[in-house]
């Protein structure tokens, strides 16, 4: 059994990032709950209420806002997002 958090993605239909972010998630053996807020307005005005930011991908790791795409490669390049996949809290300054 494992502790990994769920993850969400807030994504469009038609986002390069969303799909460059789930293959990265794919890559990574990993699963999501996608939001599609090109469907849904009240899904929209949830996730901008949530991350402040209107752009998608806006992705959660648990209840950790990761960001964008940008964001959670910049992440994963620092060395911060696999221990958050695996259900670790990122180091403190990471």
């Amino acid at each position: 059994m494992s502790d990994a958090p769920p993850i969400t993605i807030y994504s469009t239909a038609i986002c390069p990032y969303c799909v460059a972010a789930k293959n990265f998630l794919k890559s990574k053996g990993q699963a999501w709950t996608e939001v599609r807020i090109d469907l849904d307005p009240a899904e929209r005005e949830k996730m901008v209420a949530r991350t402040r930011r209107t752009s998608v991908p806006q992705i959660f790791i648990g209840e950790t806002h990761v960001g964008g795409y940008d964001d959670m490669m910049a992440l994963h390049r620092a060395g911060g997002l696999e221990p958050l996949l695996a259900g670790r809290a990122p180091e403190a300054g990471a």
